[in-house]
Formats: structure tokens, C-alpha cells, sequence
């Protein structure tokens, strides 16, 4: 018997874009992942046979493949994508220059000379579509929409396809005929999805469970009350109606839908969010589901801290989150699993930056030392862990899109003496839970509480929003004024308007360039209920939910030339004109399971340096950022510069610059901290000179690892000043 067994569980999730009332799709994420991610996480599942996991599909991204592959849906992305160069319209082509570098640049622009050269060329960050349009010519277009789309192809499918692999490099210069081919190739691509998947639980590889259908969160849909007990002083909405039918509904709904597509019912759910609460219990076993999972902190709290992990991060009663639990409720009972939100996120977010086989290594190592400290082999069953996370939304910020992390990883746990990869399924039918908890705590696996989607004024209105169409729904339902077409159209509306994503992008927890998208996205879905009835839509969901307080970039840009002394201190009007980025410690659609130490990032420069500054969370960078063993500024542009600062909570950190591992030995570099941390670095010493681009993040360092990094996508991006800086910026 293994000593330890390791349950992989991949999340994968993208939320209903289409408007199929009014025939439109505007974002292009379920083909792009489906050609990278969704395709290429089973493949490189395929090549080990040894290897088992599980892989969470949501039903309400199944539906968008199909429409695609069976369909012949399209999106705007798309539509733009394959438009000839000289057919697009004005507002085609600020869609394009606004949407086609919408990826991560480190791994997905830089290394592609061509698609590089477009980026530069677009001046993003920096430069408005309206001018940048000017500058391209029909080979540039057609070029952008290809490698728009062909960073979006899994590696293997360039290992697997030799033509494919020379049309990548030829690199540029494309013809409108290949651009088509190539574009077939990719809907190609994207039609293997479900088979492949199907092909791997057939074989006994793959374990697929499945998510309500539409993913709401199930507790808020049952009483947005539940949202009180982990947050006790939470504003909730006006209306606070169950709709618990709604949740048995969506959960129905899920299961019928991967029965028919899978030939068989799924034996797990990933419920949204891994959210959950006692009273779902019944729903969700008397739809044929028999296990489902979610995060440690819930089991800490249902056990009130007796599972739970101390300031230094390690676990108290290890052996009792490593093991399936039992629930149970009117009678109805499930086994319930709780991922290791460290080892979760160490996938997730940190070991994109390490070497791969540092990153297996540690892995390995971490994995070890859970089974030594539970006991492992001792007892009557092997430990358990469980290592749930999104299966798409981190890859491409790997090397390779995290095929070398992943094929040596795969490799190593299918040899491994020890350790074991198993389905969840195999495991609880070898080893079912003989721990029963009491009640399970209402909460989900980001903080153990429902604040992302509850509370905050923006997602309170969206609420109300929600309950006033439902209540409109509800009556015609009752009165039977409709045709049961019309019914069950309107009814499914409603479904994907309470799909947890919308609510996600409202408040200030989470942004994207994409706010002002999902904000009428769902308003367009709850419009939809009233129009398919006949009915007219009330004029309040045309205005927007959101307060409007985002912008559509990641940061702002410096206003003037800043006259800051580097001291530490607190003096507000130094900074008042720097460009301003808020540390949210969560990317796109994922989150890290912990609260980041960094709040905020001011930016900018006086006539000779670069100038930063960062805030901490919760109390000055002196007492915050004391554990710290270095903070490391990296800069993408100018390349090959890192500024590495040595215990950084001090009142005079030792801070130093190096160009590719070579001291900068120049005056003016200068560190200090106390409330705050300031960094001064002059240009000279980077080697750059007006209008030098000036990409960088920010990454703390414990123990050699990185553990928070600033921005937790992409990078600050801006630029050397002009000497006519200020008069331009006062002009703009």
C-alpha cells in the first residue's frame, strides 16, 4: 500500500458568455482555452496511462464547446479573426488593436518576435487604438489575427501536427487562405475536447464530476443569510427570498446533462466556489452525487479550529484533513473531501517561477513530509491529499505552458514507490470516510466566506436585481399567462444570471479589463427573462451595476514628475501624482487561498529616476514585511535588470542592482522603509534614456520562495518621461 495518495482535481470552468436571445457572443475564452487548456491538460494526461486524476467540466462551459463544434457558433473574436484584412470596419479594428493582445505578454507576446513587434507597434499601456490603427498596414491585421489565436494553441498540438508546427514558423506574413486553414484547424482542435475526455474516463485514467449547472453558489441561492455566520456585520441585499429550487434545479440540471454526454453519472461535484452548507446536503445526494469537495478552511471551522493551521502555516491534527469525512442531513448522506490550499496553490501561483525540477522537487518534498507527519503507512489507509485548483487560468504564466512542470510531474507520481495518483472515486470506494462532521460551516474556498459575491453595495444590487426579474418570473409562472416555452427559455436565463462569475467582477475584490462587459452581460441575461415572456425589460437594467470606480487598465500612469526624498515616511503629497496599483492578491478568475502583505503600489519618476513605493496591509512595511527575507524588483524592459532588496522591513535595507548577475555599482539606487517602502532607481544606472519602456514587477521573498507578486499578472508597464513630460500630460 502507497504511503500517500495523491487526488488531483482540475477545475474547469468558463461562465455562460453567449446572449442567445439577442444572438450575440463577445468574448472568446471557451474556444481559446478549449484549444489551449481544456484540450491540452487531457492530452498530457493521455501520455501517461499510469497517471489518474480528475477533471471538474461545468456543464455550462460543455454547452459553449458544443455550440461551437456541433453548431457552428461563433464569437466576436472570432468573427474579427476572420474577416479579411481590408473588410474590417472602424470599429472592427479598434476591437481588434483593444482585444487581440488581451494575454499574458511575458509568456504569450515576448517570446513570438512578430507578434512582439505588433505589441510594440500598438503601444498598449501606452498608446489609444483610435491612433495606433493608423500605423497598421494589411499584413500587420492579418498577421495579429493569427497569433491572436496561435498563442492560444496547446504546445502538444505543435508536437502532434507537423503542419500546424510549420505554419507556426513561418512567424509571419501570412496569407488570407492560410489564416482560414488555420482557423479551421483550431475549430478542429476544439472538437476533440469532450471526446478525449470521454476517452480517458473509458479507460479508467479520468475521473469526471461535475458543478451546478450554470455555477451559482449554492448556499447564497439556498439563504443569503448563510453568508452571516463567517461574516457577522455583512451588509446583505433587500430581498432576502430562498430560491432553493433554483439549487436543486441547477443541480438536476448538471447531472442529466453529463449523464447524456458522458454515459454515465457523475460520481463527484466540485460545488462553485467550493461553496457549500449543511442544508444543501439532501439536493445534491438525491441527484445521484456521492462525494463532493472543498477547501481546509471549511473543515477548520466545522471542527472549530481543531483541523487549522498556526501562524507559521503548519497544520494542527494533520491526519484529520488528509482523510474523506461523511455529512449528513434528513437522512442523506455524502463523503466530502478538503483540498490543501497550500499545496493548491503552490500549483497555482508560486511554482510558475521556479525551475522545473525545483518546483517537482519541492512538490515531492512537501507530499513527503504530509505523509510523515500523518502517519502515513502506519495506519489503515493511506493519506489522502487532495489538490484541487483551476485547470486553465495559470498556465500561461509557465514556461512552455506548464508542459515541462506538468510531464515531470505525471512521470514522477506514476513511478513513485510511495506515493500514489488516484481518482477520488477509487480511493473513497477502497477507503470510505468513517469521520462524521457535525454541521458543516457555510463557506467557500476563498477565505471560508461568501464576501467575493455578497455584501459589498455593487453585488447587493445585483441581488435585488436578480430577486425583482425572478419574483416577475415567479408570477408568470404561477398564472400560466405564458407558453411553457416561453417559461422554460425565461427560466434558463435566470439560471445563468445566477452563475457566481457575474457577481465575481462586482465590488472591489476583483477587475479586468472586462468589468464593464460582465456587468451587462448579466443585466443583458435578467433583460432576456422579460423579453422572451413579451414583456418590456424595467429601465433600471439598462443603467450599469457597477459604481463605475475601475478603469479598464491594470494601473494608472503617473500624472507629473514626482519630488520624493526616499525616507519611509508617510508624506502623501510626494506621491500624489504617481501611477497607482492596487494589490489585490487574486488573478483573473482565481484567487490564493491566503490574504496578500502588499495594499498598494505607487509609480512614477522625477527628471533622473525611477521611483517606487509600496504600502503594506494592515500596519506599517516595519512590523508587516518583517519576516521577509527579500523583496525583488524584476524588469522585463529594460531586460536582464533585477533590483534585489535585503530584509526589507528595515530602517536602511541593503538594496543592490544587477544586470544579468553582474553588480550595477552607481550612486542614487537608495532603499528605505518604515511606514512605508520607498526605492529610487536612476535611468542611468537601468541604461535607458527618454521614452525607454519600463516594464517591471514586484515579488517578496521567504525562504527562497516567492510568496506574493505585484501585479499577480502581467507587469507594470510605463515609460521613461520626455522633457516635455508635464506639458504633455497637462495637454492630454
Amino acid at each position: 500500500m502507497h504511503d500517500v495518495c495523491v487526488a488531483l482535481l482540475w477545475h474547469q470552468h468558463q461562465p455562460y458568455y453567449p446572449d442567445d436571445v439577442g444572438d450575440e457572443n463577445p468574448m472568446p475564452w471557451v474556444r481559446l482555452h478549449g484549444t489551449k487548456d481544456y484540450w491540452g491538460m487531457a492530452k498530457l494526461l493521455e501520455e501517461v496511462p499510469e497517471m489518474h486524476a480528475a477533471i471538474n467540466l461545468v456543464p455550462s462551459l460543455l454547452s459553449q464547446v458544443m455550440a461551437y463544434t456541433d453548431s457552428g457558433h461563433q464569437d466576436t473574436h472570432l468573427r474579427i479573426s476572420r474577416l479579411p484584412a481590408d473588410g474590417l470596419t472602424e470599429e472592427d479594428m479598434h476591437y481588434l488593436l483593444d482585444n487581440f493582445f488581451m494575454v499574458h505578454p511575458d509568456h504569450m507576446i515576448r517570446p513570438y518576435r512578430r507578434y512582439n513587434d505588433l505589441y510594440r507597434k500598438c503601444g498598449m499601456s501606452i498608446d489609444l487604438p483610435d491612433r495606433a490603427r493608423k500605423r497598421f498596414g494589411k499584413k500587420d491585421i492579418v498577421d495579429l489575427q493569427v497569433w491572436s489565436n496561435l498563442v492560444w494553441i496547446h504546445p502538444l498540438a505543435f508536437e502532434a501536427d507537423t503542419d500546424l508546427a510549420e505554419f507556426r514558423d513561418k512567424g509571419r506574413n501570412w496569407t488570407e487562405q492560410e489564416k482560414q486553414w488555420f482557423l479551421d484547424k483550431q475549430m478542429e482542435l476544439l472538437g476533440q475536447v469532450i471526446p478525449l475526455h470521454r476517452k480517458l474516463q473509458e479507460r479508467g485514467q479520468l475521473e469526471l464530476t461535475t458543478t451546478p449547472f450554470y455555477h451559482p453558489i449554492l448556499p447564497l441561492l439556498w439563504d443569503k443569510r448563510q453568508a452571516r455566520q463567517a461574516m457577522p456585520d455583512v451588509v446583505l441585499p433587500e430581498f432576502l427570498d430562498s430560491y432553493h429550487q433554483d439549487a436543486a434545479e441547477q443541480i438536476r440540471l448538471a447531472v442529466d446533462f453529463h449523464e447524456k454526454l458522458f454515459g454515465q453519472k457523475p460520481r463527484g461535484m466540485w460545488p462553485s466556489e467550493g461553496s457549500v452548507c449543511q442544508e444543501i446536503i439532501p439536493s445534491i445526494a438525491e441527484a445521484g452525487i456521492q462525494w463532493i469537495a472543498t477547501d481546509e478552511e471549511i473543515l477548520s471551522c466545522s471542527t472549530d479550529g481543531w483541523v487549522s493551521r498556526d501562524g507559521n502555516g503548519f497544520l494542527r491534527n494533520p491526519e484529520m484533513l488528509y482523510r474523506p469525512w461523511r455529512v449528513e442531513e434528513q437522512g442523506k448522506q455524502l463523503q466530502i473531501v478538503f483540498r490543501d490550499h497550500a499545496m493548491s496553490d503552490q500549483i497555482g501561483f508560486h511554482y510558475q517561477r521556479y525551475a522545473t525540477d525545483h518546483a517537482v522537487d519541492d512538490f515531492f518534498g512537501k507530499a513527503e513530509a504530509i505523509g510523515n507527519a500523518t502517519g502515513a503507512g502506519a495506519g489503515h489507509r493511506p493519506t489522502l491529499l487532495s489538490i484541487i485548483l483551476d485547470g486553465e487560468n495559470c498556465w500561461e504564466y509557465y514556461p512552455n505552458n506548464g508542459v515541462d512542470f506538468l510531464r515531470t510531474l505525471y512521470r514522477r507520481l506514476a513511478d513513485h514507490p510511495k506515493i500514489e495518483p488516484v481518482r477520488i472515486c477509487d480511493y473513497l470506494q477502497r477507503h470510505p470516510a468513517t469521520d462524521k462532521l457535525g454541521h458543516l460551516f457555510p463557506g467557500s474556498w476563498i477565505q471560508h466566506n461568501f464576501g467575493i459575491w455578497i455584501g459589498h453595495p455593487e453585488c447587493n444590487r445585483a441581488w435585488d436585481a436578480l430577486d425583482r426579474t425572478r419574483r416577475h418570473l415567479a408570477k408568470a409562472t404561477t398564472e400560466k399567462t405564458k407558453s411553457s416555452e416561453q417559461l422554460e427559455r425565461a427560466w434558463e436565463e435566470l439560471y445563468i444570471a445566477e452563475g457566481s462569475d457575474w457577481f465575481w467582477w462586482f465590488g472591489d475584490d476583483h477587475s479586468s479589463a472586462q468589468d464593464g462587459l460582465f456587468d451587462r452581460l448579466f443585466r443583458k441575461h435578467l433583460q432576456n427573462v422579460f423579453l422572451v415572456l413579451g414583456d418590456q425589460p424595467p429601465v433600471e437594467l439598462a443603467r450599469p451595476i457597477s459604481l463605475g470606480h475601475r478603469g479598464g487598465r491594470p494601473h494608472s500612469q503617473p500624472t507629473e514628475l514626482l519630488n520624493v526624498k526616499v525616507d519611509g515616511r508617510q508624506t502623501y503629497f510626494e506621491w500624489i501624482n504617481a501611477g497607482h496599483h492596487v494589490c489585490q492578491g487574486a488573478r483573473g478568475t482565481m484567487s490564493m487561498a491566503g490574504e496578500g502583505l502588499l495594499a498598494d503600489l505607487y509609480f512614477g519618476f522625477d527628471a533622473e529616476r525611477l521611483l517606487l513605493r509600496l504600502d503594506s496591509k494592515g500596519g506599517p512595511v516595519r512590523e508587516r514585511l518583517a519576516e521577509l527575507d527579500m523583496l525583488r524588483v524584476f524588469f522585463f524592459q529594460p531586460e536582464g535588470f533585477e533590483l534585489l532588496v535585503q530584509h526589507p522591513a528595515s530602517k536602511e535595507p541593503s538594496v543592490r542592482l544587477y544586470h544579468n548577475d553582474v553588480t550595477v555599482a552607481e550612486p542614487g539606487i537608495e532603499a528605505a522603509a518604515d511606514m512605508l517602502l520607498e526605492l529610487s532607481v536612476p535611468f542611468r544606472s537601468l541604461a535607458i534614456s527618454t521614452a525607454a519602456p519600463i516594464h517591471f514587477c514586484v515579488e517578496l521573498i521567504k525562504d527562497e520562495q516567492s510568496i506574493e507578486r505585484v501585479p499577480a499578472e502581467g507587469a507594470i508597464e510605463t515609460a521613461v518621461p520626455s522633457p516635455d513630460y508635464e506639458l504633455i500630460m497637462w495637454q492630454a
